[in-house]
């Protein structure tokens, strides 16, 4: 699995970076991005690129938009921020580019907003994968619903059990702490008790006394603000302690990679929100079209970040299609406006009040035999 991984992406590679001769400029739409597709966390990034260029494929294969083709740029930023401001730079000076996606993680997220070519530009950044509740620029907008949004849907899935005991494990760092600021903050308002915190560091024998005392607490549910790594870390030392507590977290943990590095018996008892619909049920239009694509496009499974990148890539095209501006300024435009656009049963909204357009969250209980939402 691991070669035919190796093999496929380095092709992926050489298609997103081809050359900028292949199409002339009057004939392409470029769209440029700086993702983490290297760091132990990239799977992420991976699915998610994986997702809006299956999109992008398609789209081309259809005409592009208006005849344009889609000329798509990805680059890895180690998920470092000063690699990300380099790329973004080039990206912007260099490529030319009418349109930036966003990567994963806040300290990179919040490192491109601040790089001058970036402050320069006219440009949006569109979509980025982050958990922070304190970005607020206007030049981002998100595609996906905020971190409290999130919380609040797996605070309100407990409810009906009546479990008033909460945990809350958090990496160390600024933006998790403010989460889980932000997350205890929650909890008071819900009236609901902060049973036990642990906060990971990178003291492994430490981190393993903590997650004794936390699991002696005997919390309802435990959730966790963390990376998938350390996710998985706390989840494989509590389950020796509590085998059968429920273990919550958002939707940018990969799912996949959890199960593998915790084990199968450890993702047992795991809940996670989810921003897009079940990627593997065709329900909707926009589920219908994302499993055909993959198929035809991808030597890969479906999962719930290629859909959220199929859609963000959909998103996009049709506020360029929309728009009655340059194409640079469509996102402009976009969000200039109040609209609702329908990918194919999931709605997003445009609103100069608010910077991310879907509202859309769900529940997946995470089993060793996989998601069931």
């Amino acid at each position: 699995m691991i070669f035919r991984f190796l093999c496929s992406f380095s092709v992926a590679v050489t298609v997103f970076l081809m050359p900028s001769a292949a199409f002339s400029a009057d004939e392409t739409i470029v769209i440029g991005q700086a993702i983490d597709l290297s760091s132990p966390n990239a799977a992420i990034g991976r699915d998610y690129v994986a997702g809006i260029k299956t999109y992008f494929d398609a789209l081309n294969a259809a005409g592009g938009i208006a005849g344009k083709k889609i000329r798509y740029i990805v680059r890895d930023d180690q998920a470092t921020p000063a690699v990300a401001v380099r790329i973004v730079t080039e990206l912007i000076e260099r490529e030319q580019v009418d349109f930036l996606l966003g990567g994963v993680g806040d300290k990179v997220t919040q490192a491109v907003l601040n790089a001058p070519a970036f402050k320069r530009s006219n440009l949006v950044l569109f979509a980025p994968l982050v958990d922070a509740v304190d970005l607020n620029d206007s030049r981002v907008l998100f595609w996906r619903p905020t971190y409290l949004q999130e919380v609040r849907h797996i605070l309100s899935h407990f409810a009906p059990l009546g479990i008033r005991d909460v945990g809350i494990v958090y990496q160390d760092g600024p933006s998790t702490q403010e989460a889980f600021r932000s997350l205890s903050s929650e909890l008071r308002g819900r009236g609901l008790t902060l049973s036990g915190t642990l906060r990971l560091g990178d003291n492994e024998k430490q981190n393993s006394q903590e997650v004794a005392r936390l699991a002696a607490t005997k919390p309802g549910f435990v959730i966790v603000i963390a990376d998938t790594i350390s996710t998985s870390l706390f989840l494989k030392e509590f389950r020796k302690f509590s085998p059968q507590t429920y273990v919550t977290g958002t939707s940018l943990i990969n799912l996949d990679t959890l199960r593998e590095l915790a084990g199968a018996r450890a993702v047992e008892w795991t809940v996670f929100s989810q921003v897009v619909p079940n990627p593997n049920a065709g329900k909707s239009a926009i589920q219908l079209e994302h499993l055909s694509m993959m198929k035809k496009y991808r030597d890969e499974p479906p999962s719930s970040l290629t859909l959220e990148g199929f859609v963000i890539a959909k998103a996009l095209t049709r506020a360029i299609q929309k728009s009655k501006r340059p194409v640079r300024m469509a996102l402009q435009d976009f969000l200039a406006q109040d609209a609702d656009i329908d990918l194919g049963g999931l709605a997003i909204s445009s609103s100069g009040r608010n910077n991310h357009l879907s509202n859309y969250v769900d529940i997946a209980l995470f089993k060793k035999t996989g998601l069931i939402f």
